[in-house]
């Protein structure tokens, strides 16, 4: 009996040392902790998001207008580059950090296989005409790759912007 509450006792005491070192975070409080603690180390990353052409449009509510401060929903900002991040997971943890709303639709629900991003700060596909919705450059230029699997390198310069003419506007 002697034995078995000496067994108890180590076990639980072992388990307290165990959790009092141990430090515990949501994966909210990982994203808001890490996004931009750049090191000089770090791979880095310089991310904005912008709807300039539709605030300049006519074409949105006094609402909408009032949440796209202008058309700069995101100031370039640099941030640290997590291995093998894509510009789709990097702007997840972008507008998560920066409080930014954001939906978009799963690789697996479409036929493309890929993520496809419907809105950023209220401002959806389609608000302003049939051929309007958000696309990406890298380095000033588009990619003929989907925003899941491009994959990002030290340095990339990404930009969130929303088209009017399904990205002709912006073609180099």
């Amino acid at each position: 009996m002697k034995k078995d509450l000496l067994v108890v006792f180590f076990v639980v005491l072992a388990v307290a040392v165990l959790i009092m070192g141990t430090e515990f975070q949501s994966v909210e409080e990982y994203y808001l902790t890490h996004a931009d603690e750049i090191t000089e180390d770090s791979d880095t990353v310089y991310f904005s998001i912008n709807c300039e052409n539709a605030v300049s449009s006519g074409k949105l509510s006094e609402s909408q207008l009032k949440e796209l401060n202008n058309g700069e929903i995101l100031k370039e900002k640099e941030y640290v580059l997590l291995d093998g991040e894509s510009v789709f997971d990097m702007l997840k943890r972008v507008c998560r950090f920066e409080k930014i709303h954001m939906e978009y639709q799963g690789a697996d629900k479409n036929i493309y296989n890929s993520a496809y991003v419907q809105g950023i700060n209220y401002l959806y596909e389609f608000d302003c005409g049939e051929t309007s919705g958000w696309i990406f450059l890298v380095n000033g230029k588009q990619t003929d790759t989907s925003c899941g699997k491009y994959k990002l390198q030290d340095g990339d310069k990404v930009e969130w912007v929303y088209s009017l003419d399904a990205g002709k506007e912006f073609l180099k």
